[in-house]
């Protein structure tokens, strides 16, 4: 096979077999058809991402005028212009999300998510179009909440306050259009560390009891207030969340078999089941809150603790042929979770909630770290035609 310009590539039938096997995702892999449509596919992606951002910014201005008309409001505190703009940036954030990240599919490297059940594909676009709006959401928040205490009692006319209101909407519906545009599997692991650290911190300094932290983390879920239910959202969504990443690692870890990496052709499908009962396990410590029902709260957090502690142990075995400082990594995990453990009982040092926010960081840290870990072998091992569609 002779390709553009280039010297000529001969192909034995021992190379052309994996590529009648691999799933449609892999047949315009080597196309110089998807080569050349790729930047086309981009520089359309950036002008419906524009297009995207005017919408949600002008329909945000309109309902903003009807609401605001006759009366100054201020940035933030009760209703007001933040509250406005906060509620518009997730539900336009939502509906760009799901409109971006269903028509992604037809980008190269993307095509793989034709093939998902109809069940899978839905709750795929749901829980990234409310990730993605959420996070945008709560930064809405963040920044009229600074504004206001930079110019305390600073009140707007209808005009700023719309106008505020629709830059905002905006700017998010833009950057969640591009997001959803080029999602893999490193950058939902970056979104998923993003979304719990910025909804538990929001919980945590929203919270009416200044003094939970001497109970336990579940204690942010009890007190039926905005912290509670942003606390237990947070918990049901990432866990949903990390049961759509688990089709994504199934297929990263997949590809990594097919390559020789992997020793084991089962791997792909049993951390991809941990991960699933991990992110089932994940979302019902939210929606059993501690105060609800206790028997299933701290069933289902023990579960998804011991779930990852077992994936943790076995990672030697069950992901053998990734490199020994992977390994190492896992080990060091395991010294700080029972060293946190210790830390707690028996020796007392720290209270339930400082282990907890070891365990937490832990759990998250290693995800992140075991993506990148499998993203950067995925590229190295690629083929040389390959596009590998890394995302930071």
């Amino acid at each position: 096979m002779t390709r553009g310009d280039g010297p000529a590539r001969t192909y034995d039938a021992a190379m052309s077999a994996p590529a009648t096997a691999a799933p449609r995702a892999d047949s315009t892999r080597f196309s110089p058809v998807a080569e050349i449509a790729t930047p086309r596919r981009r520089l359309a992606v950036e002008t419906e991402s524009l297009v995207g951002g005017v919408a949600a910014g002008a329909s945000t201005i309109l309902v903003a005028m009807l609401s605001f008309f006759g009366s100054e409001w201020p940035l933030w505190g009760g209703w007001s212009v933040g509250a406005l703009a906060a509620i518009a940036v997730i539900v336009s954030g939502v509906a760009v999300a799901a409109t971006g990240y269903w028509r992604a599919r037809d980008l190269p490297g993307q095509e793989w998510r034709h093939e998902l059940r109809p069940w899978k594909f839905s709750l795929d676009v749901a829980t990234v179009s409310a990730v993605h709006a959420i996070i945008a959401g709560l930064i809405t928040v963040m920044v009229f909440v600074l504004l206001q205490r930079s110019f305390e009692g600073l009140v707007v006319d209808p005009w700023i306050g719309a106008g505020a209101s629709g830059v905002a909407s905006g700017l998010a519906a833009y950057w969640i259009y591009l997001s959803v545009s080029s999602i893999t599997t490193p950058k939902l692991a970056s979104l998923l560390v993003v979304f719990m650290s910025i909804t538990v911190l929001t919980s945590m300094a929203t919270s009416q009891d200044p003094r939970w932290w001497e109970i336990h983390f579940s204690q942010l879920g009890t007190a039926n207030d905005f912290s509670s239910a942003m606390f237990n959202i947070a918990l049901v969504v990432a866990g949903t969340f990390v049961i759509t990443f688990a089709m994504y690692v199934f297929r990263d870890l997949s590809a990594l078999v097919r390559q020789g990496v992997l020793a084991h052709a089962w791997t792909p499908r049993l951390v991809s089941v941990v991960f699933v009962v991990m992110g089932v396990l994940l979302a019902c410590v939210g929606v059993f809150p501690f105060d609800v029902n206790l028997f299933m709260h701290n069933t289902s957090a023990i579960g998804m603790s011991l779930s990852f502690l077992a994936l943790l142990i076995s990672a030697p075995w069950v992901l053998r042929g990734m490199p020994s400082r992977f390994f190492v990594f896992c080990t060091g995990a395991i010294v700080v979770l029972l060293g946190g453990a210790l830390l707690f009982e028996p020796i007392e040092y720290w209270n339930l909630t400082a282990f907890e926010l070891v365990a937490f960081s832990t759990i998250f840290g290693w995800i992140a770290v075991f993506i990148r870990f499998v993203s950067a072998l995925s590229t190295q091992h690629a083929d040389d035609g390959a596009d590998g569609g890394y995302s930071v």
